[in-house]
């Protein structure tokens, strides 16, 4: 009996000194952020603690712990006595269920589950970001539905959603973007998301149709680039190198500290390569900053700062019989005067939040940007320079009627934009072949000033346990104080003009028809202002007669999970009216300018189903389906003597379908894409589509550690599989001058391949 005693005496004391007292942090995979009311587990007692708000625990374990949070997928570590350092805390990142019912937006003014979003909404995480080539935003987006990125070049593309901003010329507009707090989107309505830096980010969040009051309301939507915060509790440092086809060549340092009241992180990046084509070679610069600093209890301030120096090539667009043969030379004129873009950029922001009771709180950024540009192309060279500031500020709150809570913001958002645009003559056919650009005499000298202003206001409430509404109103007005300073033929296009103000309101309801399957839908109003080469003639003086482009935007749609979540996913229908919509012309002289001449209808059906086929601790298998059906036309549409109503809407395909597989198994993963591009009208007149496309891409790798501080990921993977050769750009309505046939095509990268390495070490 006595050996009996000492033998449990032992074992309790064997017990009792294997113990650990461990703290951590508990963050979420997505952006890093810290997750509050997290169960952390001891798997042996059974003892329980919960995560405090800033996503700290502590608990004594005998090694084995759990963590547990509804929404996000379960994780179990066990500490080990030959690696665990009690000085250093344990950093837990919780992957979130991809499923719609779960996932939390993260708009602070009026948070809500997804499941029960009035609009149509898709959310890319990290590790999104991280299935493709990390230098290409475009893979990225196309697995979205609804959304459709062309990729000229890296530094030639155009993004749009639903149909909206496809007839932008070069570049993204109508389509408003933010990076946190952060407008991207200038006063010349133009978005430059491609220039970021993807390891910048944390996720992205795509709202579309013009349904997002609080963001403004683009009639194609609107992107939320979420920026990454270092929120470990530790000093990290980070490596990662990526080598590639055609000279694809990327090096991106990182380096993050966090402590109890503050946190910074700081990124670089060189991304270059030798370009597939003639005249495509592509540098790009990118230092990026975040910081968050607490400021007690009810007070944090965040910072947000990226500087931008790119230079890269400009090969232009190929006719047919050129794109069909020598897809790898530049347009003849282009390459002759080697044009490129030399663009400074730089954002900086810093948001204060400030919570003033529990139902009561606010966040006001103040902002700055510039951008200088210099560009020499065939018909003449340009040069711009741009710098903005701004403020956004907005008020949220809860409200309690009839015993249910009603969430509600108010805000504003002012912009100033200063925007120099200098043409000159364009020397290079008086020198020989090779020498490229030569500036000659100015011929234009234009000051623009642009305000505007929006005020908007958004609430949600539940009207029954099951029905939930929201409703907005958003109003903006931009003013225009032109400056013609170089006078010609005694004309002077000076002067001060304005749009009318633009009231925008938007009415959603959804309804939980049972736990596996709720109903959404909306009406919402949206406007998109001319871009500044819109509001410009041909000579370079300010088109007065221009005006916005001005939508209605309906739709419906269902969320359903089924067979406990394994298969989920989202079904919409909508259809988005159009008026004063902006046609591009093309001069004899290779150039462009605006007119409003029509009007447009956007219908369409938007699929995508997950299917978690394999759901455990050490492995996962995933797949996944999207697709987008358009169906857009001119409804109302002459131009000149030529009627285009009832023709398919130029530069939009007729489908887009993406296929999937992810997986994961003890540090091994991968993920396999198969995208189909249908046919694109690439003039108004649809006497010529480009042919559909099929596209498949891979990526494989592997994670582990060495130690406790020493992190590795080794990567490869290739692009275009099948050695497709599409056209991953269209120049809509080209024209051929002096029996030149038009250069509607950009060719597409062939098969590509990659690999590379990322190192990261915890100090």
């Amino acid at each position: 009996m006595k050996k009996t005693l000492l033998f449990l005496f032992f074992l309790y004391s064997l017990s009792i000194y294997s113990q650990f007292d461990v703290k951590g942090i508990v963050t979420s995979s997505i952006d890093s952020l810290p997750v509050k009311n997290v169960k952390v587990i001891d798997e042996t007692s059974n003892t329980k603690v919960f995560t405090d708000i800033d996503g700290m625990f502590s608990i004594k374990t005998h090694g084995t712990i759990r963590f547990n949070k509804e929404g996000y997928e379960d994780i179990q570590i066990v500490i080990q006595n030959e690696t665990y350092n009690s000085n250093i805390p344990v950093v837990i990142s919780l992957s979130r269920i991809t499923n719609l019912t779960e996932v939390l937006i993260e708009d602070y003014a009026n948070p809500h589950k997804d499941k029960y979003a009035t609009k149509a909404i898709s959310y890319i995480s990290t590790n999104d970001i991280n299935r493709a080539n990390p230098i290409e935003l475009h893979p990225v987006l196309n697995r979205v539905s609804g959304v459709f990125m062309q990729n000229g070049t890296l530094n030639t593309n155009r993004i749009t959603i639903r149909g909206i901003g496809a007839r932008n010329l070069f570049g993204t507009a109508n389509i408003k973007a933010y990076f946190g707090e952060i407008p991207l989107t200038d006063g010349n309505g133009e978005s430059s998301i491609e220039d970021l830096e993807l390891g910048a980010l944390s996720s992205i969040e795509i709202q579309k149709g013009s349904s997002s009051s609080s963001y403004g309301v683009g009639l194609g939507g609107t992107i939320l680039l979420h920026p990454e915060f270092a929120f470990n509790r530790a000093t990290e440092v980070q490596l990662s190198n990526t080598y590639g086809s055609y000279g694809l060549r990327r090096t991106l340092i990182k380096a993050s500290t966090s402590g109890k009241k503050a946190n910074l992180n700081v990124l670089y990046s060189n991304n270059h390569t030798g370009g597939y084509r003639d005249n495509n070679e592509y540098d790009r610069n990118t230092i990026t900053l975040t910081s968050n600093i607490h400021g007690g209890e009810n007070d944090s301030f965040s910072i947000f700062g990226s500087y931008i120096d790119l230079k890269a090539g400009i090969p232009s667009s190929l006719n047919q019989e050129d794109f069909d043969n020598t897809p790898r030379q530049a347009a003849f004129t282009w390459g002759r005067s080697q044009a490129f873009e030399d663009v400074d950029y730089g954002i900086l922001g810093i948001t204060w939040k400030h919570k003033y009771t529990s139902t009561l709180s606010q966040a006001t950024s103040i902002f700055g940007s510039f951008r200088n540009n210099y560009e020499p192309r065939p018909f003449n060279i340009l040069e711009e320079e741009s710098t903005g500031i701004g403020i956004r500020s907005r008020i949220s709150g809860t409200v309690p009627i009839v015993q249910k809570e009603l969430t509600w913001t108010i805000g504003g958002e002012l912009l100033l934009d200063n925007y120099n645009g200098k043409t000159f003559e364009n020397l290079y056919e008086d020198f020989p072949v090779g020498t490229g650009s030569v500036i000659g005499d100015q011929l234009s000298d234009l000051d623009e000033k642009r305000y505007y202003y929006n005020i908007f206001a958004e609430a949600n409430y539940n009207i029954t346990k099951k029905l939930r509404t929201n409703i907005g109103l958003h109003i903006n007005q931009t003013f225009f104080d032109i400056r013609d300073r170089f006078l010609s033929d005694n004309e002077d296009n000076s002067g001060e003009f304005d749009f009318d103000p633009i009231f925008s309101p938007k009415l959603g309801i959804s309804y939980e028809l049972n736990y596996n399957v709720t109903l959404f839908g909306n009406i919402a109003n949206g406007f998109s202002t001319p871009t500044t080469s819109e509001t410009l003639l041909p000579d370079g003086l300010f088109n007065p007669d221009i005006k916005p482009e001005i939508g209605w935007n309906y739709e419906i749609g269902a969320r359903y999970s089924f067979f406990h979540d394994l298969i989920y996913g989202t079904l919409s229908a909508y259809t988005l009216r159009v008026q004063d919509l902006l046609v591009s012309r093309r001069t004899v002289d290779d150039n462009f300018f605006a007119i409003n001449a029509g009007k447009t209808i956007h219908n369409g059906i938007e699929f995508n189903v997950h299917f978690d086929i394999i759901k455990r601790k050490e492995t996962t298998l995933k797949f996944f389906f999207n697709t987008s059906i358009f169906n857009h036309q001119f409804d109302d549409f002459i131009d000149l003597d030529n009627d285009f109503s009832g023709n398919d809407l130029t530069g939009v395909p007729s489908k887009t379908i993406n296929i999937g597989l992810d997986f994961i198994q003890n540090g091994f993963y991968g993920n396999l894409n198969y995208q189909a591009i249908g046919k694109i009208p690439v003039n108004d007149a649809n006497s010529l589509f480009s042919d559909n496309y099929d596209l498949v891409h891979a990526k494989f790798g592997y994670k582990n550690k060495i130690g406790s501080r020493l992190f590795y990921d080794v990567f490869a993977g290739a692009n275009n599989i099948l050695d497709t050769k599409y056209a991953s750009q269209i120049q809509i309505n080209a024209r051929g001058f002096g029996g030149n046939a038009p250069r509607y095509f950009y060719p597409g990268l062939p098969f590509n391949a990659y690999g590379g390495i990322n190192i990261k070490y915890r100090l």
